[in-house]
Parts: structure tokens; C-alpha cells; sequence
């Protein structure tokens, strides 16, 4: 008979530490599958275990232990024992290193815990035979060669003379793509490239003059939906438009993902007095990139008239900054006092407002939270899709500014619906029938919304420009020469998404 060594060996020790054995610790012995109980016979399983036993304990242990190991009686020391089977020996892990048992270690070098147990010591972690030199290290010209020189662009503004060229953004401390966030896509791919650019179009600059005409008219009359093909540049357009507004002075605020709203990410709770669910928590993370973004503004602006927050009360002139100190302080308000600082923001007419919203589709679809009968909640009773449809369809506006919609149609878990799709005129997957359902409430909140179509294809100078960064900031592998970017221009007919992502990342040797 014999058993594999074995983690057991703490239980067996307890076991022989009592000097003799009972039928009791002979039962135990055997649950452990370290003795076999006989009517003639105690046999153990392991001889291997048996000597390393004995002699463990004849180095650190008192002689009377060790005879209570022998008063088990000779058949388990030396009798009815019998060697491994090739099978066990081959299931067994023999360390080449000296078991610990086998040292002769000093007594006053063991050390033991409250139970007399000997504590082992932590082997020592070695580092690998192999460790990177690190790059600031590689000071020799020969690593020079491939070195990464930071792009050379001119500064971004959307203008007749920038149309087709790669330009920067500035670097300020109220850039919105840092404080607001920015689609995946695009965070990646700034995340690669050396500084964040991108390329001024024709639609860049028309979208521009239309913002700059209704900075002196009210919100109402501009409320403009970006819309075309997957990977047309929607999404950069409109990162475009915010940075040319906080450049010239506008408020703004940037929502570059909206489908957080709607998919059941942060938490939310009803409210009796609006009929609503509050979401208090994203509500709390846009007043404090509201206020990042615009605070040099915000500190010029003063509350219209009282407001009061339950049990606190904010009395006339009190400051904007102020007015979000308090939400900041008492996060559960945060949702009211938002409400309250888009009214005085909407009243107020010193500077143009611009709320911009990507991923805007989503807000008009089925939401991922539900009711207390796990019935789907409608975003229209969701406190913050509500008030982004309200001024999306006019039944709240800015005195001066515009709101400006960016459609994702790639995302295929909030797909356009049919009442987003009528009212931007835009082709339905199949015909228009009586029998398609709309619902009525969400038709209101798409009243008066006006499609701003983006081209699907990059012109050959604009597509030549977004080579030119790819190229100069080290980011191709491949060859670099004109048959390389017509290539990449035609497998990708000239969309913008397509000849980044499936044709000039594609050349990494990955």
C-alpha cells in the first residue's frame, strides 16, 4: 500500500503529537487516507512518509514523541509495506532542493506559532534572467535612428484656408476632450498618436459659420442633428464644433457618450416630485466637468432668482460656481441642482450655450434600467435624457446658443428608431407602413430637429493630410510611398474610420 506526499502531513502530525493512538485518531487516520484499519492489521500507505515521519522527528523533536510514533506498533513502522506503483511514482513532484526536514537547522533558528506548529520561511521571489534595458538608456545613435519626434501641426481653427490640412488641437486648460471624455474610437486613437489632431473638411468649416450665425439667436432656431455613414466622421465633427466654441468664448456642455445614460451604468432613484428617475451620480459628474470646462464663465454668471433644495435655501445673486458647490457638498441634490443651473444657463445672456450630445440615438431607445416590476423604464423618465430631449425638441431653450445631435448608426444594441428616423428624413431598412408602431411621446421630443449630413468619403487632400500624421508620427510599419496610401485609400472608398482603423493600423506588425 501507499499515498502520494502529501499535504496531510499536518493533520498526521497532530495526530502522532498526542504520544499514542486511539481508535479515534486510527478512524481519522484512515479518512485521511494515510492508514488502513484491518481486524489483524493498521497498514500505512506511504513508507516514503513513514521514514521522512521518523526522522523528522528524531532531529526536532523530544525522544517521548517520537515514542509515541512507535508505540503505533511495528506494523505500521516496518511490517505489510509494499513500494509505489510506476503509476504513483510518476504522479509524485520530487524538488531537487533538500526538504526542510532533511536541514539541520539550529533550535533556537525554528521558530514556532501558538500551537507549537514550525513556521516555514517565505521563499525568496528571484526576478526573471531577462529584464528589458530601459529606453532612456539607449543613448547611442544606432537607437536614434526610429527616434519619435512630436508632430509639427498648425494650430486647429476651421477656416477656408485650413480646409484639407491636419491640424492640432491647442493644448489649454479647459480642453474638453480631457474633462468631458471622448468616444472610444477616437480616445484610441489619440492614445496612439503623439497629440491629438485631426483634419478640417469643408463640412467642418459650414458647420462652424452655422454656430457663429446663431450665437446671437436662441437655441430654438438651431437644433441640428449630425448624420451619415458609419465611420464618416460624425463623431470628430462634432469634438470639432466644441472645440471651436470653447475657443470663442461659448459654455459648453459635452456628452460624448450617451448611451451611459440609458444602459443601466449608475444608479438612479425615484422622485415623487417630478414623476421621474433621478440619476444622481452622473448628474454629480456633470456639474463637475461642467464647471471644469467653463469656470472662468460660470464665475461671471449669478442665480436669476431663489431657488430652495428642500431644507437649503440659495437666495438671488448667488454665484454659478456656488450654486454647484452645493451639489458637490450634498451629492443627492446633484440632480436637482443641474435642473436648476440649465434654467438660470438657459436665461442668462451674456454668453452663447452649446450642448452637444453624442451618441444621441440613444436616448430615443428602449433603456436598460427598470421599474420596481421590471418593466423597462422609457428614457423620457430618466431625469438626464429627459432634459437633453427637452432641449433637443425645443420645449427648452438657451437665450443664445444651439444644440448640436451626433447619431451613431455601428452601435447595434441602440439602433436609430423609427421616430428618430422620420424626423431627420433619413431611409428606413424597410418600407414606411401603416402598421409600424411610434410611439407619440417620443415623436414630440423630435420636433423640429434638422439633419446636417457629413460626406461619406474623404477627399483625396484630406485623406492625404490624415497619411501625412499617420507617417510622420512613426505609426506605419509598411513601406512608405504613394501605391501604399492609394491602396489604403481604395480598400477603404474613402471612409474615414475604415482607412485608419483597417488600413493604416492595420500596417502594424502585430
Amino acid at each position: 500500500m501507499k499515498m502520494l506526499l502529501c499535504d496531510k502531513c499536518d493533520s498526521f502530525r497532530k495526530l502522532v503529537s498526542r504520544r499514542r493512538f486511539s481508535t479515534r485518531a486510527l478512524q481519522q487516520l484512515n479518512r485521511l487516507s494515510i492508514l488502513s484499519l484491518t481486524s489483524s492489521r493498521i497498514v500505512c500507505h506511504n513508507i516514503l512518509f513513514q521514514n521522512r515521519l521518523l526522522s523528522f522527528y528524531r532531529e526536532k523533536e523530544s525522544p517521548s514523541m517520537l515514542a509515541g510514533v512507535a508505540r503505533a506498533g511495528p506494523s505500521l513502522l516496518r511490517q505489510n509495506v509494499t513500494e509505489a506503483s510506476p503509476a504513483i511514482r510518476q504522479q509524485r513532484h520530487v524538488s531537487r532542493l533538500t526538504p526542510f526536514w532533511k536541514k539541520k537547522l539550529d533550535p533556537k533558528d525554528i521558530k514556532r506559532d501558538a500551537q507549537g506548529n514550525i513556521i516555514l520561511k517565505k521563499k525568496e521571489t528571484s526576478l526573471g534572467a531577462f529584464r528589458p534595458l530601459n529606453v532612456a538608456q539607449l543613448t547611442h545613435a544606432l537607437f536614434q535612428s526610429e527616434e519619435r519626434k512630436a508632430l509639427n501641426l498648425p494650430t486647429f481653427a476651421p477656416t477656408q484656408q485650413m480646409i484639407g490640412k491636419a491640424t492640432e488641437f491647442p493644448v489649454i486648460n479647459n480642453d474638453p476632450s480631457r474633462i468631458f471624455g471622448l468616444p472610444k474610437k477616437m480616445l484610441l486613437e489619440f492614445r496612439i498618436l503623439s497629440k491629438p489632431c485631426s483634419v478640417v473638411r469643408t463640412v467642418t468649416v459650414s458647420a462652424a459659420q452655422m454656430l457663429d450665425k446663431a450665437r446671437s439667436k436662441p437655441s430654438l432656431d438651431t437644433r441640428v442633428v449630425l448624420t451619415g455613414r458609419s465611420g464618416c466622421g460624425k463623431s470628430f465633427l462634432l469634438l470639432q464644433l466644441v472645440q471651436n466654441c470653447i475657443l470663442n468664448g461659448w459654455i459648453v456642455v459635452y456628452i460624448p457618450r450617451a448611451k451611459k445614460l440609458v444602459d443601466s451604468s449608475t444608479p438612479y432613484e425615484y422622485d415623487l416630485r417630478t414623476q421621474t428617475y433621478l440619476q444622481p451620480a452622473f448628474s454629480l459628474q456633470t456639474l463637475q466637468r461642467l464647471l471644469a470646462a467653463n469656470q472662468a464663465k460660470l464665475t461671471m454668471l449669478a442665480t436669476q432668482k431663489k431657488h430652495s433644495f428642500e431644507k437649503r435655501e440659495v437666495p438671488f445673486g448667488t454665484n454659478l460656481v456656488d450654486l454647484i458647490g452645493i451639489a458637490v457638498k450634498e451629492p443627492p441634490l446633484a440632480p436637482v441642482i443641474l435642473e436648476t443651473l440649465m434654467t438660470e444657463l438657459s436665461t442668462q445672456t451674456k454668453h452663447p450655450v452649446l450642448f452637444a450630445v453624442d451618441d444621441f440615438q440613444a436616448l430615443y431607445c428602449r433603456t436598460a434600467y427598470r421599474d420596481p416590476h421590471f418593466v423597462p423604464i422609457r428614457p423620457f423618465h430618466l431625469s438626464l435624457p429627459r432634459m437633453i430631449m427637452e432641449y433637443a425638441s425645443g420645449k427648452k431653450s438657451f437665450a443664445k446658443g444651439a444644440f448640436v445631435g451626433a447619431i451613431t448608426t455601428s452601435d447595434t444594441q441602440y439602433k436609430l428608431p423609427s421616430e428618430l428616423k422620420d424626423a431627420l428624413d433619413l431611409p428606413h431598412e424597410h418600407f414606411k407602413t401603416p402598421y409600424d408602431k411610434r410611439s407619440r411621446t417620443l415623436m414630440g421630443y423630435t420636433t423640429g430637429l434638422k439633419a446636417l449630413h457629413v460626406p461619406e468619403q474623404l477627399s483625396l487632400v484630406e485623406a492625404a493630410s490624415l497619411y501625412e500624421v499617420w507617417k510622420d508620427d512613426k505609426a506605419l510599419i509598411s513601406s512608405l510611398h504613394d501605391e501604399a496610401f492609394l491602396s489604403k485609400y481604395t480598400e477603404s472608398s474613402g471612409n474615414a474610420r475604415d482607412f485608419v482603423w483597417k488600413g493604416l493600423l492595420a500596417t502594424f506588425d502585430s
